[in-house]
């Protein structure tokens, strides 16, 4: 049937119906802080009050939980009026998503690219109007776990080398696509951020049959109610890895030196405030790979008697294992002169420099296999943002293809 015929039997289909949920026979929870409820923004309301059953906009039924965070909770629903399920992000009130919106709006231009399809898209958009400030939605389609849940359930947290050799593949096609057509740079690429689409709509189906069987677990706080979220089972067939969440992502093609990328995995223009613009990803991508296959980080930033993470011994641990950093990109960061002298000479006194390799820190490969890995990371992780491989060149690498 062609797309056209599809679309106009759809407009003569009759919406799904309302489910109704059972109103009682779920445990209520006694916990002091129940997922939301220990966020900063709960206290004030800012949170939107989700009843299981509603229908929003007209169109959408919320069926269950599936997870929160500081700006927003993340919810199934049905789809009725195009016979589907959906994900809802439903935001904190008055959080300014315009940007976020912008960046989706440009992801969604038709393209040819095969990244195009490893990048998670917006169906639709919409508002939820509530006194002393409105909530903005996302509706996207439903994703199983991300990278990251498959990480911690390996074993010694470490990723099996077929499963990340494609995941890599479909991040460096994701990541083509955002720097030579859309003209993005990502800045938050970590596990959490990668998700497997969903190939297998029994799943979804069976998450509102649990639902109407056994309710959630739910907290009442005076007239809110906080649901736990509820786990998607397993599917029988997983689609592509995608590329999620770009509301830190920013224009590839502005020059910028601010503070970005998650603290672990970021790059030594950032951290001096230098300008920096889509190698960025590539480090970022880069020192996430190493992470995930060695299943610990390559850099903590941990500061050897404080315990906490501070940009200089993040930077130190770069100098002992790269070396020094060029001069030239010594004199284009900002905060340069805050590690380093005139001279381009290392001057904290509380950070030593821990010389070590890549090949001395690598443990999971071996022989042939580890020398081709370690020629691939290293197209990676280079100080100067221009002697770092482009996606599409990485693409093309031996260990990656072997």
């Amino acid at each position: 049937m062609s797309p056209l015929r599809v679309w106009l039997k759809s407009l003569f289909r009759s919406p799904w119906p309302v489910i109704v949920f059972p109103p009682n026979g779920f445990d209520i929870i006694e916990e002091p802080l129940v997922e939301e409820e220990g966020m900063d923004g709960f206290s004030s309301g800012d949170y939107y009050p989700m009843v299981i059953g509603d229908v929003l906009d007209s169109r959408y039924q919320v069926v269950g939980k599936l997870g929160f965070g500081v700006s927003s909770t993340v919810w199934l629903a049905r789809d009725m009026r195009d016979h589907r399920h959906v994900a809802l992000k439903v935001y904190t009130r008055d959080e300014d998503n315009k940007h976020e919106f912008e960046i989706y709006q440009q992801l969604s231009k038709p393209s040819q690219h095969h990244g195009r399809g490893h990048v998670r898209d917006v169906l639709d958009t919409f508002t939820l109007p509530r006194p002393g400030g409105d909530h903005q939605c996302l509706v996207q389609k439903p994703l199983w776990e991300s990278l990251q849940n498959l990480h911690n359930v390996m074993p010694n947290a470490r990723l099996e080398v077929n499963i990340l050799k494609s995941a890599i593949k479909q991040m460096l096609l994701a990541l083509d696509y955002l720097h030579t057509e859309c003209k993005l740079v990502h800045t938050d690429i970590k596990p959490d951020n990668i998700m497997q689409e969903l190939n297998d709509t029994s799943v979804l189906e069976k998450f509102v049959q649990d639902e109407v069987k056994n309710p959630s677990p739910r907290k009442i706080v005076g007239d809110r109610t906080i649901y736990l979220s509820r786990l998607l089972d397993p599917p029988k067939k997983f689609g592509r890895a995608l590329l999620c969440d770009f509301g830190e992502a920013v224009q590839g093609e502005e020059k910028r030196n601010h503070n970005a990328q998650p603290e672990i995995y970021r790059s030594p223009e950032v951290m001096l405030m230098a300008n920096w613009s889509y190698p960025a990803d590539i480090w970022n991508l880069g020192t996430m790979i190493w992470s995930l296959l060695e299943g610990q980080p390559l850099f903590t930033g941990q500061h050897p008697t404080l315990n906490t993470y501070l940009t200089r011994a993040h930077i130190a641990e770069i100098i002992g294992l790269l070396g020094p950093p060029p001069h030239d990109l010594i004199q284009k960061g900002a905060r340069s002169p805050e590690f380093f002298d005139q001279d381009g000479k290392w001057k904290i006194d509380d950070v030593e420099i821990q010389p070590r390799t890549l090949e001395e820190s690598e443990c999971c490969l071996e022989g042939e296999d580890k020398d081709k890995f370690l020629v691939f990371i290293r197209g990676m992780l280079t100080w100067r943002q221009e002697d770092r491989k482009t996606a599409a060149a990485l693409l093309h690498d031996p260990w990656l293809n072997s």
